[in-house]
């Protein structure tokens, strides 16, 4: 009778030790002071911001590729290093630009599109320089004068996607430049200054591109008062602007893998990527700090991600993991742009994509998941998360469009599950905008008990979806669920 309890206490005790292994697992490797370690070396003034190009980027991408092979992390496959070479283009700001209208200078004006000239006419009012406005003019080697955006919407993002579609019809009507009107207070038109006034990235197509289309400039109209200025009377305008100048730059992805332990299972990898690179050195704040050291976007998302690497290499789950540390996100996520056309595993192999990024927080009770709802693996984050004391919660700024402006949109494009798993936060206000993109954006300045329980919770839930039999997928009904349907197969899906 005796060995027959101690039998059954032996087997309660396993059933127990296996429901609290992974959070075992989890404590023995993710360590507040090696969190912090990595934060400050990332946020550190020696990498000047990481911007992606710069040879402090590849600093932080060398860093990044040693720790994974510290870890015992496998290189890039196609490789036998740990990185990805990206192929970029940059193009140079004008080197002359000058603005002056009605004889006053403008001194707040970005270039869209530079193109060598030296003007001085009248200039045509066209309201918002879209279709109808265009009726019955004859605008051929005009400059016209708009507002931008559209009667729907006039913020900048609504503006800036507008661009294309209004230079467009202006080529098409002989224009040879648009002066446009962007209704922006002061921090935005910092974030827009900083971004356009230097140096810009775009993946090099490797074909010599055309340089064609009329010169494109915004100009700050905070109030609006100057849009209604222009839509009166004749304005003479003079516009003396160089080319820009373009070459191409090289940096790149950071790269690695660890082998799943189910044979079966292994064939199927969950992705866990943040992005690396941030905007560098820029307009100065109210000290004169002119280094925007990114802590919070996005060396806490690399962390999050090296804290995964250290985890897996040590506990392998049952699925395989690729890891991938993009560049070039803040110009336009341009390294998992690349990554999704020049994969270094097949996709349709990618069940899950984990990605982490931040902009910062205002409440350390919680995680704040962008997408949470959209695939399957809901309840396993919430799980991870409420393990080590925090509750996971969806997008609460659905304005913002915070799932379409990170890495992870690229491979939900492409049918991968794909959410973003950001620090806490209850509106994108407040404490978030104001260490987002800002030179405050200090290693110092973060919390690293509430760090130890997201770092805990990330890597929990990463290793629930990558353990789970079941494949996680999109929830019926989502944008990209017939997109993954087509890369896995819909007989795949079912099963």
């Amino acid at each position: 009778m005796k060995s027959k309890i101690l039998f059954l206490l032996a087997f309660v005790c396993s059933l127990t030790g296996f429901s609290q292994s992974d959070k075992e697992l989890v404590m023995a490797t993710v360590d507040k002071s090696e969190i912090e370690g990595h934060i400050y070396f990332l946020a550190d003034d020696l990498l000047k911001g990481r911007e992606t190009g710069t040879p402090e980027n590849k600093i932080a991408a060398s860093y990044l590729a040693n720790m994974f092979r510290t870890y015992g992390v496998k290189p890039n496959p196609k490789t036998g290093d740990y990185y990805q070479k990206v192929p970029l283009q940059k193009t140079s700001p004008p080197v002359t630009f000058k603005l002056s209208l009605g004889g006053d200078e403008v001194k707040n004006k970005v270039a869209l599109n530079a193109q060598a000239m030296n003007i001085d006419e009248t200039a045509v009012y066209l309201g918002y320089g879209l279709e109808e406005d265009y009726k019955g003019k004859d605008l051929k080697g005009k400059i016209i004068l708009i507002k931008a955006g559209s009667a729907e919407t006039n913020d900048a993002r609504g503006a800036f996607g507008l661009r294309g579609k209004k230079m467009e019809l202006a080529e098409n009507a002989g224009v040879i430049a648009i002066v446009e009107f962007l209704q922006a207070q002061d921090n935005m038109w910092g974030f827009i200054d900083h971004n356009f006034n230097a140096p810009s990235l775009k993946l090099a197509s490797g074909e010599s591109e055309k340089s064609d289309g009329p010169a494109y400039v915004w100009v700050q109209d905070a109030n609006g008062s100057k849009s209604e200025k222009i839509a009166s009377g004749k304005h003479k305008v003079m516009l003396n602007m160089s080319a820009q100048e373009k070459e191409e730059v090289i940096s790149q992805n950071v790269i690695g893998v660890v082998e799943g332990s189910d044979p079966k299972l292994k064939n199927e990898y969950i992705i866990y990527s943040a992005h690396y690179d941030h905007v560098g050195i820029g307009t100065p704040d109210e000290t004169g700090d002119t280094i925007y050291n990114g802590a919070r976007d996005n060396a806490v998302g690399v962390t999050t991600v090296l804290s995964m690497a250290e985890n897996l290499a040590k506990y392998p789950t049952k699925r395989s993991a690729l890891f991938i540390l993009f560049t070039a996100e803040e110009k336009g996520l341009l390294g998992s742009e690349y990554y999704v056309e020049n994969p270094v595993l097949p996709l349709d192999k990618m069940v899950y994509c984990f990605n982490s990024d931040n902009g910062g927080y205002n409440d350390t009770s919680l995680a704040t998941i962008i997408g949470l709802p959209r695939t399957t693996a809901e309840n396993h984050i919430k799980e991870a998360a409420k393990t080590f004391g925090l509750t996971a919660i969806d997008d609460p700024a659905p304005e913002q469009g915070l799932f379409d402006r990170s890495d992870n949109v690229h491979f939900a494009a492409k049918g991968i599950p794909a959410p973003t798993f950001s620090m806490g936060f209850t509106s994108f206000s407040g404490d978030v905008t104001k260490y987002y993109h800002q030179p405050r954006d200090h290693a110092d300045s973060i919390d690293y008990d509430y760090m130890e329980k997201f770092f805990k919770s990330y890597v929990m839930a990463g290793r629930s979806i990558a353990n789970d039999p079941v494949t996680p997928f999109w929830t019926p009904g989502d944008k990209y669920e017939e997109a993954g349907k087509q890369l896995y197969g819909v007989k795949k899906v079912q099963d």
